[in-house]
């Protein structure tokens, strides 16, 4: 065997490296398999025998505890491909094929084909081969094969292991905070006694609540904290308190194991296209393993059934949390798209009655249900959805649709020069492709390592060719023909019927939202003085709104201010039974719209604080019944009769018709016995309020 190595090591692979590769699937084995780590090193020898000088022995040992099934995160692995394809290395050592890739389809082939083009040697423990001779690249490929079986029959041996164990309910797999193993590896509640009331805490509060969301809220009031017990990190397998979360809440409700039942198959995890792992949750009855009553819990079964049942309740709807729903019955046009322009999540829609109609909010309640506090945005939608069907109907008009017109044209006649350099990339990419298929076709058959390399090369050819094809094909369906005369007359009428079957009183507000979401990416909301809307369209267009807040019910209710006004200028002549009188006869109404009467007026004039009649009248200098009889020196008796008989003037402040009495000035009247007071009337009137009294309807 020496003497056949030492034919195939020739003098153009002594004058490059020698690469040595050493690899372990875990950290463990690195620590624990250290036999196998030094006859790994020790292949050092063989190349130095072999005639490569100790220090061009290049060992790359980056990727310890590093698996082999794949060569994308093992960075020694593709530095080594690298330096083979460059031509550096003379001979590649390795224990065993395993040790280089597990992959034989991939990485393994890719290292034999590289190894092959550049002249480069492999050496195991087996002996050497060359990837250039057929028989050796046989063997090495029937041991890449045979690596990869080892591999799928080792993880066939530990799923079978793992799913005989999960039968019997003997499975060791981590368990939830509260559920620990005794030293007999048997499933008991935690020892810890603050761990085991919190949880059964949690239990009551659901039971008495009946809400996740409640559960949080009371545990945040109370100021209360929840275990946790983390699986990796600094802080792993230590005892953590904090803050109780609306997630931890339905994971531990849904957790079967506090049940004490065990429970295996839960989720199923799948590789996607792209290389990302995507972890299932799947039902029940796809479970691998269930065994009810198999180790202590906090909640019987029937209990954990109950829960679950609330939970089901409650929910208002099933399944993953949809980025986008689509349309359904309800009257908020932007439903399912809506995003809040404070946080960046989606927004929900809740619905209230006003008058019988149902009327829209946005909510973004996402953190605060998490948390239980408040919610981060909650805005009145029927203003904002009447201002998007406006933007619409004034986006979609005859107007518009000439401008995008002119712009197409424009567009449509740099069309044949960029469909030009489009046949011309493809002809080229025609042309390189059968030169390749030439050289191809001359080449020796029996030379199978040229062959090779122009066939992989004919074949890339080929791939440029169809796709520069596809690009040309795709290019020119995207590309818009030139509209005729009746395509253009059409398209000016869809505008006009989009505003009128917008407008349309039978149009079902479902076919709006439908409308919306063909033109309208998303919608942001942020609440401030003012709500400014974000409108983002198909295509990448954007537009920026600014609405004023709408108003609260009760401000819905307030009076206009243009009545407050009117009462505070009528409250200088009239009384408040007047002045309502006066109101009504103006066609004014309350914020309820009902009609008033003295009492509405007393409570506006009340709540707004306006200046009582009394007070303006006694500003104005005028006297009391009392303080006009003192200042007279008759009786209070005397003086109304000298008011009926307009000796002195008056004015009523009030509807019972009590009055306050101007100064009589510097000639006041007198008693003056044997003369009538009809003839000694001083003014025309007896009340200057009688010119202005209001005829009120009963």
């Amino acid at each position: 065997m020496i003497a056949s190595a030492h034919q195939k090591v020739t003098a153009s692979h002594l004058q490059r490296d020698a690469y040595l590769y050493v690899r372990q699937s875990t950290l463990r084995q690195v620590f624990e398999n250290t036999e196998s780590t030094r006859r790994q090193y020790a292949l050092r020898e063989r190349a130095v025998a072999l005639g490569w000088p100790i220090e061009r022995v290049i060992v790359i040992d980056s990727d310890l505890g590093k698996s082999g099934a794949a060569g994308t995160d093992r960075e020694g692995f593709q530095t080594l491909v690298g330096d083979v394809g460059m031509g550096r290395a003379g001979i590649v050592l390795g224990l065993e094929v395993s040790r280089l890739a597990r992959n034989s389809t991939g990485d393994w082939h890719r290292l034999l084909e590289i190894c092959a083009l550049s002249d480069t040697l492999i050496l195991d423990e087996d002996g050497i081969y060359n990837p250039s001779d057929f028989n050796d690249r046989l063997l090495l490929g029937l041991k890449g094969t045979m690596s990869e079986a080892e591999l799928h029959l080792l993880r066939a041996r530990l799923r079978g292991g793992i799913l005989n164990k999960a039968r019997r309910g003997a499975l060791k797999v981590p368990l939830p905070i509260g559920l620990v193993y005794d030293p007999a590896d048997h499933v008991v509640l935690d020892p810890d006694r603050q761990v085991r009331q919190s949880i059964a805490h949690l239990f009551e509060t659901f039971a008495r609540t009946g809400s996740a969301s409640a559960t949080v809220r009371y545990f945040r009031e109370q100021g209360l904290c929840f275990p946790r017990r983390p699986r990796s990190g600094t802080h792993q397998g230590e005892l953590l308190w904090v803050p109780l979360y609306h997630w931890k809440v339905l994971s531990t409700l849904h957790n079967p194991r506090y049940a004490g039942a065990f429970c295996f198959g839960r989720t199923r995890t799948r590789k996607r296209i792209d290389g990302t792992i995507v972890i299932e949750t799947l039902p029940r009855e796809e479970w691998t393993v269930l065994l009810p009553d198999a180790h202590p819990g906090y909640v019987t079964w029937q209990q954990f059934e109950a829960n679950l049942k609330r939970l089901r309740d409650n929910a208002q709807a099933h399944g993953a949390e949809r980025r986008k729903s689509p349309p359904r019955e309800g009257p908020a046009l932007l439903q399912g798209m809506v995003v809040c322009g404070v946080c960046g999540h989606r927004m929900t829609v809740r619905y209230h009655t006003r008058q019988g109609i149902q009327c829209p909010e946005y909510v973004c309640q996402r953190e605060g249900i998490a948390t239980a506090t408040a919610k981060c945005q909650t805005i009145p939608g029927a203003s904002i959805d009447q201002a998007i069907g406006e933007l619409l109907v004034q986006t979609v008009s005859p107007v518009t649709l000439e401008v995008a017109l002119k712009v197409q044209a424009e567009l449509e006649a740099r069309i044949h020069e960029v469909d030009a350099l489009r046949h011309v990339r493809v002809e080229r990419a025609r042309q390189e492709a059968d030169l390749a298929r030439r050289r191809f076709m001359e080449v020796d058959p029996g030379n199978r390592l040229v062959a090779d390399v122009l066939e992989a090369e004919w074949n890339e050819k080929l791939r440029g060719l169809h796709a520069a094809q596809e690009e040309l094909e795709q290019r020119q369906q995207q590309d818009r023909q030139p509209f005729s005369d009746e395509q253009r007359n059409q398209i000016f009428a869809l505008a006009g019927d989009f505003a009128r079957l917008w407008n349309a009183p039978r149009t079902p507000q479902r076919e709006r939202k439908r409308m919306v979401r063909l033109l309208i990416e998303d919608v942001t909301l942020t609440k401030g003085e003012e709500i400014t809307v974000g409108i983002r369209f198909r295509g990448g267009a954007t537009r920026r709104l600014t609405l004023p807040r709408p108003q609260m019910a009760w401000q819905l209710q307030q009076t206009a201010s243009q009545v407050i006004a009117q009462i505070d200028s009528l409250l200088d002549d009239y009384t408040e039974a007047q002045i309502a009188c006066i109101l009504n006869q103006r066609g004014h109404v309350s914020g309820k719209g009902k009609q008033f009467h003295a009492m509405m007026v007393h409570r506006l004039r009340r709540d707004y604080g306006l200046k009582k009649r009394y007070d303006r009248l006694r500003d104005a200098g005028m006297l009391t019944l009392e303080e006009m009889a003192t200042h007279l020196n008759v009786s209070t008796s005397t003086v109304k009769l000298w008011r009926n008989h307009g000796l002195l003037r008056a004015r009523v402040y009030n509807d019972k018709s009590e009055c306050l009495y101007e100064h009589p000035g510097d000639d006041p009247p007198v008693k003056a016995q044997g003369k009538k007071l009809a003839q000694r009337r001083r003014f025309a009137e007896v009340d200057p309020n009688r010119s202005k009294e209001v005829q009120c309807e009963t």
